[in-house]
């Protein structure tokens, strides 16, 4: 499926509303998503008539993860990665490969990105979310780091990201876990920046604040406040992928996920 129907863009008063749009699979992630979401950031990475982002997920969720259909691939042993196979593509000059970048092209685009997160944001959901600069959050929302429950680790960013917003204790609680906590939850530990029973309709008024700055003192802003977030992150994301090159199709990690579909207790091996 062509990746330009995943992730739509309009623009209007220096505003630009983007939206994953696959609310049919509660905008879950597979390779054109991943592609979508990559492309949509090149794009306004681009744009001088773009002061502000917002980013969101049409239908009853922000973003559910990972497509279903990875899981049962992995299942049986697969070993094509813990998304679509262009996920794990490197490209030239970049510091991330294409999951990876699908949550840090947020980063990269030099003016504000405003996530409105609602109904879920799990796995890879909540790491594009964590890649927003500011998140405003439906208190009821479903979120997770919920890589480990399938026998895998952060690995689009989230774990730089999750460590500069909250305590290390607490994103190791959330990491081990991989436990489903709400968007109040979220916000008590510093990764909702508010919170709202309309987050689109909130995310928009913040944007039109912004929009209404001077473009030139809000770009200056967050490409200062970005030198300290990024440090590091070109290492940290090698190590997200090396780490989890190293337990995709493995025994323990085939288990995890085989057990969740059979409905069964783990059975896992302990590592040699």
């Amino acid at each position: 499926m062509s990746s330009e129907k995943r992730v739509t863009i309009s623009v209007v008063g220096g505003i630009a509303d983007v939206r994953l749009n696959r609310p049919d699979k509660r905008n879950a992630l597979d390779g054109a998503m991943f592609a979508g979401l990559v492309e949509a950031g090149d794009e306004l990475k681009a744009r001088k008539d773009v002061r502000v982002v917002v980013l969101s997920g049409e239908g009853s969720s922000f973003c559910a993860g990972l497509d279903f259909g990875s899981f049962q691939q992995m299942a049986g042993g697969a070993s094509d990665g813990n998304r679509e196979p262009r996920a794990s593509d490197m490209q030239d000059g970049r510091i991330t490969h294409l999951g990876q970048q699908a949550a840090w092209a947020w980063q990269e685009i030099p003016v504000p990105v405003i996530a409105a997160v609602h109904g879920h944001a799990l796995g890879g959901g909540i790491q594009v979310a964590l890649g927003a600069d500011i998140r405003i959050v439906h208190p009821d929302t479903q979120m997770s780091v919920r890589e480990v429950h399938w026998g895998l680790v952060p690995d689009m960013t989230g774990t730089l990201v999750l460590s500069r917003l909250a305590r290390p204790d607490v994103v190791k609680e959330l990491v081990f876990t991989a436990r489903v906590f709400t968007g109040q939850e979220a916000f008590d530990l510093g990764l909702a920046t508010r919170l709202s029973v309309t987050p689109l309709d909130d995310a928009m008024a913040m944007a039109q604040e912004i929009a209404d700055r001077s473009p030139d003192a809000i770009r200056g802003s967050k490409e200062l406040l970005n030198r300290l977030f990024a440090a590091g992150a070109a290492e940290q994301f090698a190590e997200e992928r090396r780490v989890i090159g190293s337990l995709i199709g493995k025994a323990n990690q085939v288990e995890a996920v085989t057990a969740n579909f059979e409905k069964r207790k783990t059975a896992f091996i302990d590592p040699a």
